[in-house]
Formats: C-alpha cells, structure tokens, sequence
C-alpha cells in the first residue's frame, strides 16, 4: 500500500502483519506436517543408511523436504487471499513458476530419498525445474557490471537465451550447494533460514524503496515463506535429529532461494537508489555470492579433490567442512553453531551495503569477524586445556601401573615380565610403556 505526504515523494508501506503472517504459516504448517512425513518415511522404508561418510550411528528417516515444501506452499497460498500480498500473484506469474518448479523439484528429491538416483538423473531434474521457472517469468533480465564511468558500471541488458542460462546456471548451482552443506543435524535449516532472512530483508527495502508491487512484491513472499518453513522444520532436526530434509528439502531449498535472488537482482532498476546506485545494484549479486558462499566452498573443494583423486566429482566422502570440523575437537551442535555465525556474517555484511555505506559494512562484518574468531580462540583454549588434564591424567595412571607391574614382578621373581603383568592384572598394551 501507499501512503502520500505533501511536497514528499510517495512512499511504500511494508505489509509487515501480513508477512508476519505468511511466516507463521510456514512455521505452523511445517512443524505439524513434519511429524507425519516422518511416519510415512518410517512406513515406506525411506530412511537414511549408515555409511562411512555419515555423522550418525542409526538409521534416520528422511524425505522431510515433503513437509518444508508444503509448509512453504502453504504460506504462499494463503497470502493469496491477503489484500496487500494478493496483488503479487496478479502482477507477475514468478511465485506460481517458483510453486510448480519446487513441488516438480521436491518429486525428484522424494524419488532420490527413496531408490537413490544417479548423479546424471539428478542434474536433468534440476535442470527441467530451472527451466520451468524460466518458462513462469523467473529470468535474470539485466546484469550490472563493474567498469569505468560515473556510477562505477554499466548496465547489461539480457536477452532471452543468456538470461535463460544465467538463471538455470544460477539455479543448478544453489540447488547443489544446499545439498552439498546438509551433512550436519540442522546445518542446512539455519542456514538456509539465516540467508534467505537476509534476501527478505534486501528485497523489502527494493520493494519499499520502488513501491513497485508489480516487480518487486514476490522476493519478499518467496523468502517469508522460506524462512518460516526452515524454522518450522528446525526443531525436528537440531541434533540430535528425529528426520533428515533428504534430498528433496535440499534440493528444493536451492531452487527457491535462486528463484528469489533472481527475482530480486534480475530486474534491478538503478534509477531507484539514487547516488548510491553503485553499491545498491552490487548488492544482489553480493547476497548470492554470500548466500552460497559456505555451500559453494565445500562443493567447489570437493569437486578438487574427488578429482584430484581419480573420482567422479559428485560421488559422496567424509571430507566437508562440517566433518573436518568434528575431526578436529568440536561437538555436533557446536559446529552447527559455528556454521549459523559464518552465515549470519556474511550474509548480513552483504545486505549491510544496501543501507549503510561501504566502509560502515566493512567495519561492521571486521567487528562481527573479530568477535567470533575471539569466541573461537577461547573455545580452542578451553579445549586444549581439557585435552591437556586428561593426557596428564593417563600418564600419572601409566606410571601407576608401571610401580604395580615392577612391585609384582621383583615380589615374584617371574622370568617372564609379560606374565608378571599378567598377574598384576595390568592391560597388556602397557607393558611395552612400562618396559621403556
């Protein structure tokens, strides 16, 4: 809605209550239907083996994307009968596109869950949803570029084939990004909840700053809905988790987060944020790039090295972030945790752009940078500490044992050392120590 002012430009007012309410939707919806979803899956035999690339020691149901899609769907269908929210669906056909290629997506996820689908078979679907929100209107239409001037840039317009291939590359990239980064309980809900917050956080301000409902009112409904069905799946699978998201909660997360930064940054107009149009227009690709950053490092670094070692490039290990974060000391939860800053970090630097200036943002994520590496350093410490008190304690139990086992073998005068220790009741494996 619009609100005019005398001698002001007219300003857009944000639906803020009927956001709030699409997000509790979401939230409600996703919660209750989780707990179903998790009884089908146990019923159908969809449930996660345990392999040698896995965190957990029991099978889990999987397939919970079933019920993030439907609590997304959910959201976004009762916004429909909003009067503010409404008008988005009468504008633009992107949120149906983005509602018929996540319930096609989230079919070949469940089809994944269940008879584990080849790595070709996967990329075809992803690629056939990309295209079918290409088909609804979801394209990447202009593409601001860095260069000389008096804005810092130009603008490019796309035509149809290359904003066609932007938007499905863009799309094939996230949706395997987000299934690259599941591999801790509740790793991929925060984080997924964490950026697409942030996505809505940009795109209202477009669409406050346009009052554009034509253009610019379906980023924030799509992210809205996101969210609330990230949150309301999260209790269920924060560790220790009762269902996994699969492939077909992944894989949809991907899509709508593409769709969203697509239409979001895809139609940028720079005429809309005045002299600091710079900064604004870099500030779409900056939420993408922020966005993805964590997932698309793991995948880019494994992709190297399954390469490197004469391996298919998708096949699975137990060489991602999140696992070299367990091998090193850290708890389940305490990854996760450190996962949601590095996201909340990046992801809030790169909306920060969009309303303070560059060398504020800068600050802001060194503050947010230092504070968390300083939280690290304690961790580490205290952990080192822990680990130093128990070598200390088996060394002070070895030497121990070690007086028992010679206090036996002079007090019995056995020949063979091996038996003394024997009788001393002493673990074999500690003679060797006693008798260096």
């Amino acid at each position: 809605m619009s609100r005019h002012y005398p001698g002001r430009v007219t300003a857009y007012i944000i639906p803020v209550r009927e956001y709030a309410l699409v997000f509790g939707t979401a939230v409600v919806v996703t919660f209750l239907l989780t707990g179903v979803v998790r009884l089908l899956a146990v019923k159908t035999g969809v449930v996660t083996p345990i392999r040698d690339r896995d965190v957990h020691s029991l099978p889990i149901p999987r397939m919970g994307g079933v019920a993030v899609y439907a609590g997304f769907a959910a959201a976004v269908l009762m916004a429909l009968q909003l009067p503010a929210l409404g008008s988005a669906f009468l504008s633009s056909s992107e949120i149906v596109g983005v509602l018929a290629a996540g319930g096609l997506i989230c079919v070949i996820g469940v089809l994944d869950d269940r008879f584990d689908l080849d790595a070709v078979a996967k990329l075809a679907g992803q690629i056939l949803a990309a295209g079918v929100m290409v088909l609804f209107g979801v394209q990447w239409q202009v593409l601001w570029l860095p260069g000389s001037g008096p804005t810092g840039g130009s603008l490019v317009s796309l035509d149809q084939t290359q904003g066609m291939v932007l938007t499905v590359l863009l799309t094939v990239v996230l949706t395997n990004a987000m299934n690259f980064i599941d591999g801790l309980d509740g790793l991929l809900a925060g984080v997924a909840a964490i950026s697409a917050t942030a996505l809505f956080v940009f795109s209202a301000r477009q669409l406050a700053l346009s009052g554009d409902t034509s253009s610019a009112s379906q980023p924030p409904l799509i992210t809205a809905a996101l969210v609330g069905a990230c949150i309301g799946f999260l209790p269920h699978n924060f560790s220790p988790a009762r269902i996994f998201m699969g492939d077909s909660g992944a894989m949809f997360i991907g899509l709508a987060m593409a769709g969203a930064t697509v239409s979001a940054g895809g139609k940028l107009d720079p005429s809309t944020f005045g002299p600091r149009s710079t900064i604004a227009l870099l500030a779409p690709l900056i939420v993408a790039l922020a966005v993805v950053f964590i997932p698309l490092l793991d995948f880019l670094m494994a992709v190297i090295r399954r390469t490197k070692e004469g391996r298919h490039p998708f096949s699975a290990d137990k060489q991602h972030l999140h696992h070299r974060m367990l091998a090193i000391g850290h708890t389940h939860r305490q990854a996760v945790l450190i996962f949601y800053l590095w996201a909340f970090v990046l992801a809030g630097g790169a909306v920060s752009l969009a309303f303070v200036t560059r060398d504020g943002a800068m600050i802001a994520v060194g503050v947010a940078m230092l504070i968390g590496s300083r939280t690290g350093d304690r961790r580490r410490t205290r952990e080192q500490r822990e680990r130093y008190l128990d070598h200390l304690e088996q060394v002070r139990r070895q030497a121990r044992d070690c007086a028992t086992w010679q206090r036996t073998s002079a007090a019995l005068s056995h020949p063979d050392p091996r038996e003394a220790a024997g009788m001393a009741r002493l673990p074999a494996r500690r003679w060797d120590a006693c008798s260096s």
